[in-house]
């Protein structure tokens, strides 16, 4: 007779076995289902850390080939051995998968391997046995969004995953969609030699982060050789045995252009991905755009059954995913834990980085709030001159009148770091001038968080 459990999550991403992982440390007996013959979901596996991987080595490629020079390092040529980067990549991959499956093993998760169905409220299938268990949790993530007229073989046209593993430098790389995905796979590329040309719907990248974030990461690109073509759409792509031709026309409507590409990555967003849970036949409510509906505990309609990640509405992040997985853990032995969906940070792992927490001016103009700005560039700080990385700026947002920090913006280098003192300040009510007091050591790149909050609260001292 199978086993039964106290919970079995669907999905091992960092949704899924986080929670698996918090539960069995809160004493109970825990299945993850999983049908990749490793663990870790998209984001180990396909997305997060090998995409880290090549951005790490495709700027290290690139300083060597372009910026040592500037600091007195000499190098005579710089060669690539893309086999080579690719295989780090793996092998930093299968370190962070192996070290989820040693977590199982730790806290006595048993493994259910294969795809998962919900058979019935408190049954899920897997490989043809039927398990019974207390409570299930959907933490099955999120697929590439589909385009018509574009389709995708993960050759000629990729998808991240596909855009992961070229096998030799494209000359010409086309990005479907000027979101993070796309920007971070075409700086990858274009710095290991590509031509990239990033077509993108909307009036600008990264829709919905702060706007003058936003003009000066496109006037950065352009300024390192990346093409990009805004309020454009691509109505078909097809492949052939030497490329790609795409038909590009005004996203307003108007006559099509055609354009050829080695390779092109679409890169529109993505969409949650349930198909063959079985939720239909189980009664599982999913909104308009397909996601698992949930109530503030994450459960949905049906008693016993709950829902992560991207599966559910909110922002698709890993660290959101995460969040959510401990928490819904801990509801179900009763303790109250809570998610502040306002201080989750966003990051674009480019360069420079791309970060970003809490409101933009764009939502408090919207919101009717009244606020301050305060802004310090890098310019100005004395260790991003001493690294020769100086574009960029700091943004602190802080209400008028309480002077509470409200949200953060930072283009510039190791932004992805730098956001997470935001994150804080705003998880627990910080001022602009609680930051500007406190001390930040000297020098670092820190100390541009604190002239910005200096400059909301009142004034910078290094500008």
């Amino acid at each position: 007779m199978p086993d039964t459990f106290d919970l079995i999550v669907i999905g091992a991403g960092p949704g899924g076995y986080v929670c698996a992982i918090r539960a069995a440390q809160l004493g109970l007996k825990v299945a993850c289902v999983e049908k990749r013959e490793t663990l870790g979901g998209t984001c180990l596996n396909i997305g997060c850390i090998p995409s880290k991987a090549l951005l790490h080595s495709s700027e290290s490629f690139e300083e060597a080939g372009h910026h040592f020079a500037e600091q007195g390092i000499v190098i005579e040529k710089v060669g690539l051995d893309l086999a080579k980067m690719q295989a780090r990549k793996a092998d930093v991959v299968k370190a962070n998968v192996s070290g989820v499956e040693f977590l199982f093993k730790k806290n006595k998760i048993t493994w259910l391997k294969g795809e998962g169905k919900i058979a019935a409220p408190g049954k899920v299938e897997v490989a043809g046995t039927t398990y019974e268990t207390k409570n299930i949790v959907i933490a099955t993530g999120s697929e590439s969004t589909p385009l018509k007229g574009v389709e995708v073989d993960e050759k000629r046209i990729v998808t991240s995953t596909g855009g992961l593993e070229l096998a030799e430098v494209p000359k010409h790389l086309v990005v479907i969609g000027g979101g993070v995905i796309g920007l971070e796979l075409g700086s990858v590329w274009r710095r290991l030699g590509a031509e990239v040309t990033v077509i993108e719907f909307l009036d600008g990248l990264l829709p919905g982060n702060d706007g003058e974030v936003r003009k000066q990461f496109e006037r950065i690109l352009t300024k390192q050789g990346m093409k990009i073509r805004l309020k454009s759409k691509v109505t078909s792509a097809v492949a052939d045995a030497s490329g790609v031709t795409l038909k590009v026309e005004p996203a307003a409507g108007g006559d099509a252009e055609e354009m050829r590409a080695d390779v092109v990555l679409l890169a529109i967003g993505r969409r949650p991905y349930v198909a063959g849970l079985g939720l239909e036949a189980v009664g599982v409510a999913l909104d308009e755009r397909g996601r698992v509906k949930t109530d503030a505990h994450f459960a949905t309609n049906v008693p016993g059954i709950y829902a992560i990640g991207d599966a559910i509405a909110g922002a698709m992040l890993a660290h959101k995913a995460e969040d959510e997985g401990y928490a819904l853990a801990e509801l179900l032995v009763g303790q109250k834990p809570h998610v502040n969906y306002d201080a989750i940070p966003g990051v674009v792992y480019t360069w420079p980085e791309v970060a970003s927490v809490g409101a933009t001016e764009e939502t408090l103009k919207a919101a009717g709030t009244e606020y301050k700005v305060g802004k310090f560039p890098f310019m100005a700080n004395g260790r991003a001159r001493a690294m020769g990385a100086t574009d960029g700026f700091v943004k602190v947002l802080a209400d008028k009148k309480t002077d509470k920090v409200l949200g953060a913006h930072i283009i510039g280098p190791d932004a992805g770091t730098l956001i997470a003192e935001m994150a804080i300040a705003i998880e627990f009510g910080a001022s602009a001038e609680d930051i500007g007091r406190v001390s930040h050591a000297h020098p670092s790149l820190n100390e541009a968080v604190k002239e910005a909050a200096l400059a909301a609260w009142t004034k910078p001292i290094h500008i």
